[in-house]
């Protein structure tokens, strides 16, 4: 890995590049864990130092992005958060109402494709600002595996690492909070 051995060798523009490449994702990551975006600001500071500092000692053994993102975590968490690893499941009802399936378990009425033409276009952008304040109104953990996943493209091998969570419950996270998405862009679309 040519990345890898040129930060080690302390280049400054591989460095550059990676914070370049990485920063974004792990500020969104950071303000899931923490209340306010100056401290998700501090927490990503602290976490290119700690990859400064720790560079030597990256074993490989996961990707660098996943061993990145999984400082972050750390950090983050320990920056003051109260977030739990688990998610009680018995305490929430039904992600999709029981209604808008069949009797066989199937969709009562299954999602319409959208068409591409300029039309479903302009109402997608529109939605943006729909999607980003229901993204930011789901539960944390929800928000944080919807957004790995989603948004950054992580694998559910990588969001289990870097989240310290189990495979299990990164499907359930995921499932409620795409479930949480979906019902806040149908309210937005007039469907519901």
């Amino acid at each position: 890995m040519k990345l890898l051995e040129q930060l080690r060798a302390g280049d400054e523009g591989a460095f550059v590049a990676l914070v370049a490449r990485h920063q974004d994702s792990m500020l969104r990551l950071a303000s899931t864990f923490v209340p306010t975006r100056a401290v998700a600001e501090e927490v990503v500071q602290e976490t290119w130092l700690g990859v400064v500092r720790g560079i030597d000692r990256f074993e490989g053994r996961s990707s660098l992005q996943t061993w990145l993102l999984r400082i972050l975590v750390n950090r983050a968490r320990s920056a003051g958060t109260k977030e739990r690893r688990t998610f009680p499941i018995a305490e929430i009802g039904p992600t999709v109402a029981s209604s808008r399936f069949d009797e066989h378990g199937g969709w009562a009425s299954p999602p319409a494709p959208w068409a591409e033409d300029i039309e479903d276009r302009i109402d997608a952008a529109g939605l943006a600002g729909a999607l980003r304040a229901a993204l930011a109104a789901l539960p944390p953990m929800q928000r944080q595996v919807v957004a790995l996943r989603d948004v950054d493209g992580l694998d559910s091998r990588e969001v289990c690492s870097v989240l310290d969570i189990t495979a299990g419950n990164q499907r359930v996270l995921l499932h409620r909070g795409r479930s949480g998405l979906r019902r806040a862009l149908e309210t937005a679309q007039g469907r519901i």
